[in-house]
């Protein structure tokens, strides 16, 4: 009959191995975790080179620029209105347009626009997202509903039910914030 302690080692000796082998597995799944990480954010340097190459006014306007010297309006500050795509969502009021706000910004208003038209009123970042033509995967809608939560607070949009979004009071004009 073998002993308690001899049958507590065994059964201490196999969980120790069991543990060793789920290191070495978490080990092997970290660093490839880290290695498509690293593929992943060179895709998306990737796509924001071709996107600041191909942009309306990149290259043609820079040879332009380059050869004319600088000019005046370059000189200038830019506009408040413009649309940085860093920038912080600023509150809304009459005389703040819309234009400045980030593109994905604009898009989620002019859809909560279209859908205010309509019957319903209210729109889900689910909705927002197959209206935008992209693919309705929780990634894509989470990243939706993180703006469109953004915008509620600074009075862009209002959350009359949970998850379901619409324009702000007084946020009514085609174009802008009046």
């Amino acid at each position: 009959m073998p002993s308690v302690v001899g049958l507590l080692e065994q059964h201490e000796l196999f969980a120790r191995r069991r543990v060793d082998g789920l290191r070495e597995e978490a080990d092997g799944i970290q660093a490839q975790l880290a290695a498509a990480e690293e593929e992943w954010q060179e895709w998306v340097i990737a796509r924001r080179q071709v996107d600041t190459v191909l942009a309306p006014d990149s290259a043609a306007d820079a040879g332009h620029r380059a050869a004319a010297g600088p000019r005046e309006a370059d000189k200038q500050p830019a506009s408040r209105d413009a649309a940085n795509p860093r920038s912080q969502v600023p509150v809304w009021r009459e005389e703040v347009a819309s234009s400045v706000l980030s593109v994905d910004y604009q898009r989620i208003l002019q859809a909560s626009r279209t859908v205010s038209v309509s019957a319903r009123g209210r729109l889900t970042c689910r909705e927002m997202a197959a209206v935008f033509g992209m693919d309705v995967v929780p990634a894509r809608v989470e990243a939706l509903r993180s703006k469109a939560k953004r915008l509620v607070p600074r009075g862009w949009l209002a959350e009359p039910a949970p998850g379901r979004f619409t324009l702000g009071p007084g946020v009514a004009g085609p174009g802008d914030g009046s």
